[in-house]
């Protein structure tokens, strides 16, 4: 294996949620690796802060992009693919998350709150990354940004563990029927990971009392631990790797 197969000079990538935490880290590696990485974000202000700080490590453009209005979001991928000829891999990580509610006590409202975000969201934006691979006829790679809850019980997280465990299915439907087109599809899960989604529960000293001894590797997960694995995921290194669901957790689930 050489340094080249995870050369992505050329390469046009769309990283959702792309301004903070697992986005910025996945959109930080792939431009230090030759890519042109597109950030999605509501937050305009992050988006522009976020774009600042990635031009750093190569070529980066931010767009304001609510994943859960899905005409915008077809067209956000048309206005990429109008701007830079292509679109070659798509990483569905913008989510929701929502305060722990009991089951009896969870609405369908807030329920739909988070769905809205982490499954319609993610479905339309691999919908409309596969369509531009497609049509190009290039191939390409479609990462959608699970979590270890899809695996493991996360009592009150109804809405964002059903998201994450469906988003793995889907993953695995578009391996199977998009490898005709050499398009690859795998779901990353991430463990305990510093955000702002996070930051609450990574900072309450019960909370850090109990599972911080379960951390083999004794720290939670940053952005940029998520560097590497989009870049893998993004180049050809990854051309016999698909419908895989990828745990990033610093071994707490085998802990």
């Amino acid at each position: 294996m050489t340094s080249d197969l995870f050369d992505l000079t050329g390469h046009v990538a769309l990283v959702t949620g792309g301004n903070s935490g697992i986005g910025l880290g996945m959109a930080q590696g792939l431009a230090g690796a030759g890519a042109h990485v597109v950030i999605w974000g509501t937050n305009e202000e992050r988006n522009l802060s976020a774009a600042e700080k990635l031009r750093e490590f190569g070529s980066v453009s931010a767009m304001r992009v609510d994943v859960a209005d899905e005409g915008a979001v077809a067209l956000g991928v048309e206005q990429i693919v109008a701007q830079h000829g292509r679109l070659d891999s798509c990483f569905a990580n913008a989510g929701a998350a929502a305060e722990r509610r009991a089951l009896t006590e969870t609405s369908l409202e807030d329920f739909h709150r988070v769905t809205r975000v982490s499954l319609d969201g993610a479905f339309v934006t691999l919908r409309e990354a596969a369509r531009a691979m497609i049509a190009a006829g290039n191939g390409g790679s479609l990462v959608g940004t699970s979590s270890l809850s899809a695996r493991m019980g996360q009592a009150g997280g109804y809405a964002y563990t059903a998201s994450k465990g469906a988003l793995i299915a889907m993953i695995q439907a578009a391996a199977v029927e998009l490898a005709r087109y050499k398009v690859r599809a795998n779901a990353i899960l991430p463990g305990w990971v510093e955000s702002a989604m996070t930051g609450p529960a990574l900072s309450n000293p019960k909370f850090v009392a109990n599972v911080m001894p379960r951390m083999p590797v004794r720290r939670w997960g940053t952005g940029e631990d998520f560097s590497a694995i989009a870049v893998y995921l993004a180049s050809p290194a990854s051309s016999f790797h698909t419908g895989d669901s990828i745990l990033l957790d610093g071994g707490y689930a085998m802990y």
